[in-house]
């Protein structure tokens, strides 16, 4: 399959390795330029592109940039990808990284927000997982334990399309529904970077509460200052 990854961080970067291990033809591209990515690219395989190249790379295109960068991706990058292209949106919003959004803050989730400023339909995926488990811990099906990944949004033949994707790469792919409900999996939500099995990922997106959102959001934000400082 061709796919295009938009953001060549932790997260792509590491879809990027584990996507052309499996065989994919992946292109990748970043805000500062092909040429910064040589790296990446000698040690994948991937090839190096603009934004512009990597929305129209494929069948599949992942957007996994921070919050705050997805309304300065260039204006109509989706404008002429075909409809049946799907979109994977990554993202995760941490206002102590990407300030204030208001719109995020009045409730909107994540991933409808970023479809709005995209004009496309996406799929939430990927984003409830820590990037060394993505990396790591992909397993055979029916692996006894096996690390279950949610899957949300619309239309259900993109859905469909992603979790192929997640089974592919060895997690168990659970469908979470409409992109609506992708709130469920936003950061410090109970299904947020704990691995769970497939009994566990359900148990913990119906044991999210909407009305705690804005805790949910504190934690996460501990949690990315944590990591950072860990980092250092």
């Amino acid at each position: 399959m061709k796919i295009g990854i938009i953001g060549a961080g932790l997260i792509g970067g590491t879809l990027a390795r584990r996507w052309t291990q499996l065989g994919h033809e992946v292109s990748i591209a970043n805000s500062r330029g092909p040429e910064t990515l040589r790296e990446l690219a000698k040690e994948t395989g991937a090839k190096a592109v603009t934004v512009q190249e990597a929305a129209k790379a494929g069948e599949v295109v992942v957007v996994t940039i921070p919050q705050k960068a997805v309304p300065d991706l260039p204006k109509g990058l989706f404008a002429n990808v075909p409809k049946d292209v799907v979109v994977i949106d990554t993202g995760n919003y941490y206002p102590v990284r990407d300030g204030s959004i208001p719109e995020l803050e009045a409730g909107t989730p994540e991933s409808e927000w970023v479809a709005k400023l995209l004009g496309r339909p996406v799929i939430k995926a990927f984003n409830n997982i820590f990037f060394q488990s993505l990396g790591s811990k992909g397993t055979p099906k029916g692996t006894a334990g096996r690390v279950a990944l949610p899957v949300a949004g619309d239309p259900p033949e993109h859905r469909a399309k992603v979790l192929k994707l997640v089974e592919e790469l060895g997690f168990d792919g659970i469908d979470a529904g409409s992109l609506s409900e992708s709130w469920r999996q936003q950061p410090g939500t109970p299904v947020y970077t704990h691995d769970f099995d497939a009994p566990g990922v359900k148990k913990a997106l119906a044991a999210a509460e909407r009305s705690r959102i804005p805790e949910y959001r504190n934690n996460a934000d501990t949690w990315l200052r944590n990591f950072l400082a860990s980092q250092k």
